[in-house]
């Protein structure tokens, strides 16, 4: 009885998510907190793009630029950079690999950006950050914003609630959120799906990005356990 009531809980927990919108219900809330702003100034004085979507040591071993499927960070960077030629550009993104292998995803960016048409020397490259918060603290570093100067910063819409959390307390204080790579929909449009894989995918990516939250309020990395955007905005 233990090994059939085992067994039926972990098919359950596998049909689960393609089942019942649980992936979509976890999702759509991260995705929602930072909405785009309704229209941009006509001056952008720079633009932050988040790693985590280049895949260093596929790409090292190929031989090809590898992405995984938050790729529309990189793409987005790209038209924005054209939207704004006179805006500084930083891409921010190490490895995260638990051991080292020496290959780090600015190196992936670099070469995307330049075969999609970037200028050498547009975009600046900062290849250490192996985190969120190391993202925000290292690009400050290489950016060092003026007041009244306007910085986008570019991210998939489910990560924007804790890289914005991280870079306000790094010293961001007017960075305006551009939220790219959304999965959900404004209203929840939800059928069964039988690519049960996906819906897993799903409710493990909404999982990682609540769970850090939790994690980075604890640690001090930021200062609100769901920030949301300022009142004043």
């Amino acid at each position: 009885y233990v090994a059939r009531g085992a067994a039926l809980a972990a098919a359950a927990a596998i049909l689960a998510p393609g089942l019942l919108p649980i992936g979509y219900l976890f999702t759509q809330p991260l995705e929602d907190r930072f909405p785009p702003p309704p229209a941009l100034p006509a001056r952008i004085d720079g633009i932050v793009i988040l790693g985590g979507s280049p895949q260093p040591d596929l790409a090292a071993s190929r031989g090809v630029v590898a992405f995984n499927d938050t790729a529309e960070r990189m793409t987005e960077a790209v038209a924005l950079a054209r939207r704004y030629p006179d805006a500084r550009l930083i891409f921010t993104g190490g490895s995260a690999a638990l051991i080292p292998t020496g290959n780090v995803e600015a190196t992936v960016a670099k070469r995307l950006f330049a075969e999609l048409g970037l200028a050498d020397g547009r975009v600046v490259y900062e290849a250490e950050a192996r985190n969120t918060r190391e993202n925000a603290e290292l690009s400050r570093k290489l950016a060092q914003p003026k007041p009244g100067e306007t910085w986008l910063l570019v991210t998939s819409a489910r990560h924007m609630p804790r890289s914005v959390g991280c870079f306000r307390k790094a010293g961001w204080s007017d960075i305006v959120p551009w939220p790219v790579d959304y999965r959900t929909k404004r209203a929840i449009e939800w059928t069964p799906s039988l690519d049960f894989a996906a819906a897993l995918d799903q409710v493990n990516d909404a999982a990682h990005e609540w769970v850090g939250l939790a994690a980075y309020r604890l640690l001090g990395y930021t200062d609100a356990l769901f920030p949301a955007p300022e009142t004043h905005r």
